[in-house]
């Protein structure tokens, strides 16, 4: 049901994570109105249908709800999700029986164009531009229970994530094949990696001389180059990782050290 866009970090690249994650995703989604399953998507099970005579949306109310929730909303999560309560993912406290209640959190549509309408079955296709923790399952949610109805989502494609973008992207059954020895598939995963020198197409990154980076290395500040930004990549002369880096008092500190002998993410 859900496709896309997923970045793999490899190695040392893995300390980018928090980062990286932080960044705006793009998504294709379509939604299902006349019944709210349990996952809010359609894996679930129906637990609620919309009310006897209740009226199929149109597109003008469609584009009215979306317009009005754009910007800034107090989103309240799936229970079937990723996000921890007491240190534990609550789809697996849910799927033990458990009770549990999502706090609601603040997040943000930046953009949604309705490029779709239709009627039997009744649903609608949505672009969006969303922040960091937004549920697209709970926009399905709630945007039917604005329209005076029930929804879940019923197919799902991220066509970005922060700066990439299905371009480049391979099938998941290619890495799948890599990994049983297919000579030709790994040769299609290996293209798709991305090394540090190409860092700057998707973080702030900075350049620091030798005697700098070996300074950052042993954790010590240096003075912030020019064009550092307030967190960022730091990389030496050649291109080797060296930091996760931030500028305090114009000096830049050591956020995250990165070893330079797994050079590539």
């Amino acid at each position: 049901m859900a496709t896309g866009v997923l970045v793999l970090l490899l190695g040392e690249a893995t300390k980018l994570s928090a980062h990286l994650s932080a960044d705006d995703k793009a998504y294709e989604a379509e939604l299902a109105f006349g019944a709210e399953t349990d996952t809010l998507d359609s894996d679930g099970e129906i637990v609620v249908r919309a009310p006897a005579g209740s009226a199929t949306p149109t597109r003008e109310d469609l584009e009215r709800v979306l317009s009005g929730m754009l910007g800034t909303i107090s989103q309240i999560p799936p229970v079937v999700s990723a996000i921890k309560v007491d240190g534990e993912a609550m789809h697996v406290r849910v799927r033990r029986g458990e009770v549990v209640v999502p706090e609601a959190r603040d997040v943000e549509l930046r953009e949604a164009v309705l490029t779709a309408v239709t009627e039997a079955p009744a649903g609608c296709s949505v672009s969006l531009v969303v922040s960091k923790g937004f549920y697209v399952r709970s926009l399905a949610r709630d945007l039917a229970l604005a329209l005076g109805t029930r929804g879940h989502l019923s197919a799902l494609r991220r066509t970005r994530s922060g700066a990439f973008t299905l371009v480049g992207a391979f099938d998941g059954a290619s890495l799948i094949a890599a990994g049983r020895g297919d000579l030709e598939m790994k040769a299609v995963v290996r293209e798709a990696v991305v090394g540090w020198s190409e860092a700057a197409r998707w973080m702030p990154t900075t350049y620091v001389d030798a005697q700098s980076a070996r300074e950052l290395r042993f954790g010590r500040p240096v003075a912030a180059p020019a064009d550092a930004a307030a967190t960022c990549l730091v990389l030496d002369s050649t291109g080797s990782p060296v930091c996760v880096g931030a500028v305090i008092d114009g000096l830049l500190r050591v956020l995250r050290g990165i070893c330079p002998s797994t050079p590539s993410c």
